[in-house]
């Protein structure tokens, strides 16, 4: 048959703490008391700290807030102010081809025959890993310069072959072809 046996008990010695306790220094109060009293102590400046820093983390934060809010007044200021997209397109070619390591300035360079001025070169970048996708558009200041750059299609340029077209106005809200959708027809 099965018996309990007695639970046993640890009678190893207890440890002297390192540090001495407040009833170490104040023998009238109870040891639980300052116990707890010390554990308060110790958990409050840490919580203290922790609430201080958060508060520091939340300051940046609303400064950081305030100048983006600044940064996009201003950019919307300038949207208004009366800049056409159509007519900033119709001054900027679409550049293929274009090698991934290349830079802004290289491909300025390539392009200085062109005309007087270039205003802006983008190289587009994926959002996710930051790699160039291998074209870019560049703005001129005048009509006629683009019409110059269209002159360099079939140029190479880093050892590719670019390709150079008008820059396209995206009209919002117009969709290519019909989507015929995921679903099948007739299922079953």
């Amino acid at each position: 048959s099965w018996q309990a046996l007695p639970a046993r008990r640890n009678t190893a010695p207890r440890r002297a703490s390192p540090t001495p306790s407040r009833r170490d220094r104040d023998p009238s109060l109870p040891q639980s008391m300052a116990d707890d009293a010390a554990l308060a102590a110790g958990e409050l400046s840490a919580a203290d700290a922790e609430i201080e820093e958060m508060q520091k983390k939340v300051q940046e934060m609303e400064e950081e807030a305030e100048k983006l809010k600044k940064l996009t007044e201003t950019v919307e200021e300038e949207a208004a102010d009366g800049i056409d997209r159509e007519e900033v397109d119709k001054r900027s070619v679409y550049v293929g081809n274009v090698d991934y390591g290349s830079t802004p300035e290289e491909l300025q360079e390539h392009f200085k025959s062109c005309g007087q001025q270039i205003n802006r070169i983008t190289i587009l970048v994926d959002k996710f890993s930051g790699n160039p996708k291998g074209f870019a558009y560049i703005e001129f200041a005048d009509e006629q310069s683009v019409q110059n750059s269209l002159l360099l299609n079939g140029s190479l340029f880093r050892g590719r072959q670019l390709k150079v077209i008008q820059k396209r106005t995206n009209v919002p809200g117009f969709i290519k072809g019909k989507g015929k959708g995921k679903g099948k027809k007739g299922k079953g």
